[in-house]
């Protein structure tokens, strides 16, 4: 059996598409059921001499993951080894801001940077885009504006991109996948499309990571009707919103959870209009999430 290393540059199903030092890109299988590889994945791997097994036997450590919570609350990652999540919105179709917000805290509390990008800026003066970003910019994320039609803001969002390994994120039909051809023309983005496994079986593609032309790399990921943030994944003190986090030293309580208790110095800022009032009626909602997943999970269920 010869040996590998590689990163894997597309997950669907049981199957991954890993590219190795050299550059050879071959498909492979995780070896176990146990072994739960993502796009962006470092994993070592073996296969036989006429390379028509190849199998994922090793995760390398991951210096940053995100997660998402399965109906039971367990954590199930979806992309690894990432320094920055683009959350991508449009005027239409209407913005699930919810969403939105808990992609943010997902990226913060697991140390990945993170930029709010909105697409289908051309759409004309009759949509005004700061109502969709205020409360985001007040957070303090970077807000960019681009149309993956007419090109425009692309050079600004590339800066952005350079020497970075990137996931866009987002509802449906936002246009994440035209943007991403926008910046790589002629690339075939796989996500969403059909693939036909080792086996001849019809497979969609979840995600994949493609190059920059000017350095870094981006991962392509499918729309979504819903994400949640694991609960280990939220770091517990303010599940990722910085403009708690930033307030929450002033609580009398260091348990505080920011919602009815006493000397609550983030509840007196969003009453004295200090955080943005939408901003922390999510957090309330995420922090009533995090409760309902952490009772699916039941008392005797470990942290992984």
């Amino acid at each position: 059996m010869l040996e590998f290393e590689a990163q894997v540059i597309a997950a669907y199903g049981r199957h991954v598409r890993v590219r190795d030092d050299t550059g050879r890109i071959v498909q492979a299988r995780p070896f176990g059921r146990r072994l739960q590889v993502v796009c962006g994945d470092r994993v070592r791997g073996n296969e036989d001499a006429t390379h028509a097994e190849v199998h994922v036997t090793e995760i390398l450590p991951r210096r940053t993951l995100l997660a998402r919570a399965t109906l039971r609350g367990d954590p199930e990652p979806v992309v690894a080894n990432l320094s920055l999540l683009v959350a991508v919105m449009a005027p239409a179709p209407t913005p699930d801001l919810f969403i939105i917000d808990r992609y943010l805290c997902a990226a913060s509390s697991a140390g990945i940077k993170a930029l709010v990008l909105v697409n289908k800026c051309d759409l004309g003066p009759d949509v005004d885009l700061s109502v969709l970003t205020q409360s985001f910019e007040t957070a303090g994320y970077p807000i960019l504006q681009c149309s993956a039609e007419t090109g425009r803001g692309l050079e600004t969002l590339n800066e952005f991109l350079r020497h970075e390994t990137s996931v866009f994120v987002g509802q449906s039909g936002v246009g994440k996948s035209s943007i991403i051809g926008r910046l790589m023309p002629g690339v075939e983005l796989a996500t969403g499309e059909l693939d036909r496994d080792a086996e001849g079986r019809h497979t969609t593609t979840s995600s994949s990571l493609h190059d920059l032309p000017d350095g870094g790399h981006v991962i392509d990921s499918p729309g979504v009707r819903d994400f949640a943030p694991s609960v280990d994944s939220l770091e517990s003190r303010s599940l990722g919103f910085p403009e708690v986090d930033q307030l929450s030293t002033g609580c009398r309580f260091s348990d505080c959870q920011h919602l009815q208790e006493p000397g609550c110095a983030v509840r007196t800022a969003a009453e004295g209009g200090q955080i943005d009032k939408r901003r922390y009626e999510s957090y309330r909602r995420l922090r009533r999430l995090h409760a309902d997943l952490t009772a699916a999970r039941g008392p005797g269920r470990k942290r992984s």
